[in-house]
């Protein structure tokens, strides 16, 4: 009897990389890579200089954080700001600018939205996510959901930009396995409907001190 194919944790880890890797790719039209190593965390934290987390629920449930330093997140957002046509004399100079806060909360939601879209169509499970926040600190700053995930595994995977600036992807979610009981179809995916359901939920981004709740802020103190 051929043994069912099982996917689990890792192997949606993975998922989440390539959909961080061709977003980003593709947005800034620069080369995007991550290692081939991943470390395994026992927590999830918000570091400098910007640090983006999303949540997500449903079939699973998890948590999403980069953390972007002052130099990786100024490539990215120049890169993408350029190759949308915006004049150089036009950039921000400051990883601290609203509008760089914006951008990566853009592309953070694309991000995870590209994930949920993979996992729907490859795992046939539901997840939605809430809308991406973005915090600019000088220190490190602890999230976890712990209470709400099922044995918890975490980890952590270094990404290097085209000018070999670091961030870091981290990855909290339920330990899960997914089993392929038997052969099934994959749902054709219309890219049109895609990219119509991104366009509205950027539409909804807002600026990122709309973008984080007061009440969390006064939890972190900050």
């Amino acid at each position: 009897m051929k043994k069912p194919k099982t996917i689990s944790t890792d192997d949606i880890l993975v998922m989440l990389c390539n959909s961080v890797r061709k977003v980003l790719s593709a947005a800034t039209k620069t080369q995007i890579s991550y290692s081939p190593m991943v470390q395994r965390i026992t927590r999830t934290c918000l570091r400098p200089d910007i640090g983006c987390f999303v949540l997500f629920d449903g079939g699973f449930s998890g948590l999403v954080i980069i953390n972007f330093s002052s130099q990786s997140a100024m490539e990215l957002y120049r890169a993408y700001m350029l190759s949308m046509g915006m004049p150089e004399s036009e950039l921000a100079t400051q990883h601290t600018s609203e509008e760089v806060g914006n951008m990566l909360g853009e592309l953070m939601n694309q991000i995870v939205g590209d994930f949920t879209g993979n996992v729907g169509h490859e795992l046939q499970v539901c997840i939605n996510q809430n809308q991406p926040k973005m915090l600019t600190i000088n220190k490190e700053v602890m999230v976890s959901i712990d209470t709400n995930l099922d044995r918890a595994q975490s980890r952590r995977v270094a990404f290097s930009t085209a000018r070999r600036n670091v961030f870091y992807m981290e990855l909290a979610m339920d330990k899960t396995e997914f089993i392929k009981l038997h052969d099934f179809e994959l749902e054709e995916v219309d890219p049109d409907r895609i990219v119509d359901e991104q366009a509205r939920q950027n539409e909804s981004l807002a600026d990122p001190q709309s973008l984080v709740d007061l009440a969390l802020l006064d939890e972190l103190g900050l």
